[in-house]
């Protein structure tokens, strides 16, 4: 039944970080029942997102009474609460923790936002490039000359999903002392930031400069970029450590000997030069034939169609099939609580009558 079996989730539908946590507490076994208002395809245009897989929906009209007082009865018997409005929003509905908490002094309310429950853009529209733009985390991606969008992985899911979901959990924990729940102000802003804690500590000791692809970990470092192949595919190269440069040399027929400080910036680009040159020569499942079974630290960059079949992901299950739609599986990997298959994504109001009977009676 997965390791949070039994936790009830009342989730009300929203955009992108929000969704994806739930997500997540979803495919980790938590009955999750989406407030849903109805209508077609949101911004993306998706009639059926796997980010609302594994939960059930209910379809209420919050700005009548009887859809107020469903979703305050809902919220009276839920562990936890997700929420990714604007600030107020659902303090306007009578639906904010205040309100909810005097009747359930145990409900994790957890608040999902760009910049936050407080501070000055609190209330301003945003999406994750502007987010992860004013931590510094944009700037640090991309190519010389300018920034480049790392898809919505670093600021909506990452800074923001994942530490909603940490909110969630320690919050969970702490209420087994205390017994009663708190608010969560989960930002994407506060979580992006901490995600680049290793870039402040490298920068602080003067080993990050400030720009991009001059650094260790950014493209600036010939032993960790992508090239590419013959046949216009790449392989990305991440020999760091120097007994893994000296493999991955040697199988190219490069000497090592000739670098003795492969990560000196002086001859990074020389070095660079001398890879792809080689890395020109034959195709990237070639190179991947030659590499397989050392440590190099070189894989082969996949397109999206490709991963699935990848032997290593296909050895874990990294990817399951539902209803003929290919996506990730759930993770991590539980040695007991197995969680279950996800169940599709829900149409609205789908299971949203067995929802109300099996929490309200």
């Amino acid at each position: 039944m997965g390791p949070l079996a039994g936790l009830k989730v009342l989730e009300f539908a929203g955009l992108g970080p929000a969704p994806f946590a739930c997500m997540v507490l979803a495919d980790l076994g938590a009955d999750v029942v989406r407030i849903d208002r109805g209508g077609g395809p949101g911004l993306l245009g998706l009639d059926r997102d796997l980010l609302d897989r594994g939960r059930r929906s209910v379809v209420l009209d919050l700005k009548s009474e009887a859809g107020l007082a469903t979703a305050r009865r809902l919220a009276g018997v839920a562990d936890v609460l997700v929420e990714g409005f604007r600030p107020g929003v659902m303090e306007r509905l009578g639906l904010g923790p205040e309100a909810l908490s005097e009747t359930s002094p145990g409900l994790v309310y957890a608040r999902m936002t760009g910049w936050g429950q407080s501070g000055p853009l609190a209330d301003t529209a945003g999406h994750d490039l502007g987010y992860i733009a004013v931590t510094g985390a944009l700037h640090a991606i991309g190519e010389v000359d300018r920034p480049v969008p790392p898809l919505n992985l670093v600021g909506d899911f990452g800074g923001g999903s994942m530490m909603l979901v940490t909110g969630i959990l320690a919050a969970l924990f702490e209420r087994q002392r205390s017994g009663r729940g708190q608010v969560i102000d989960a930002a994407i802003t506060d979580g992006t930031s901490l995600l680049m804690a290793m870039i402040w500590s490298m920068k602080g000791q003067g080993t990050w400069r400030d720009g991009r692809a001059a650094n260790l970990l950014d493209g600036g470092s010939a032993a960790y970029r992508a090239y590419p192949c013959a046949d216009g595919r790449h392989l990305a190269v991440a020999p760091l450590e120097r007994k893994f440069f000296e493999t991955f040399a040697r199988c190219i027929g490069l000497d090592p000997a000739e670098w003795p400080d492969h990560l000196d910036r002086s001859v990074g680009e020389a070095l660079a030069a001398r890879i792809g040159a080689i890395l020109k020569t034959k195709s990237r499942d070639d190179w991947c034939a030659l590499f397989e079974g050392t440590d190099a630290c070189v894989a082969p960059v996949l397109a999206l169609e490709e991963a699935p079949d990848h032997p290593h992901n296909r050895a874990r299950g990294a990817f399951v099939e539902i209803e003929g739609v290919i996506q990730p599986a759930p993770a991590p990997r539980f040695s007991r609580s197995v969680p279950p298959t996800p169940k599709p994504p829900p149409r609205p109001g789908e299971g949203g009558e067995a929802a109300l009977t099996d929490w309200l009676g």
